[in-house]
């Protein structure tokens, strides 16, 4: 995983003040492969709870973690029970890595 530990705490503790405690978030694309260069930040945010505005809360914490980050591009999609369930975030779940 091309995260360090501080990076990985950092995007943890920014997915909680943004969703809350119970949020789970997951990193998957190419930051998981150790072998693979570049790429932005793909990240899955697990919610037990229905989001109302599911579009601000994914931008605000990419906001977050890209400053964080130095400007890397990150990208967020949102896993919840009122949102409709993508290929995507099964693929997410699957072969990503769980911060």
């Amino acid at each position: 995983m091309r995260l360090s530990p501080q990076q990985i705490a950092d995007i943890r503790l920014s997915a909680a003040q943004c969703a809350g405690a119970s949020a789970r978030v997951w990193l998957f694309g190419s930051r998981v492969h150790d072998e693979r260069r570049g790429g932005d930040v793909d990240l899955l945010l697990e919610l037990d709870e229905p989001v109302p505005q599911p579009a601000r809360l994914a931008a605000r914490l990419a906001n977050r973690v890209s400053r964080l980050m130095n400007g890397r591009k990150v990208d967020v999609l949102i896993k919840a029970p009122n949102l409709a369930s993508l290929p995507i975030h099964h693929i997410a779940q699957t072969e990503g890595v769980r911060l």
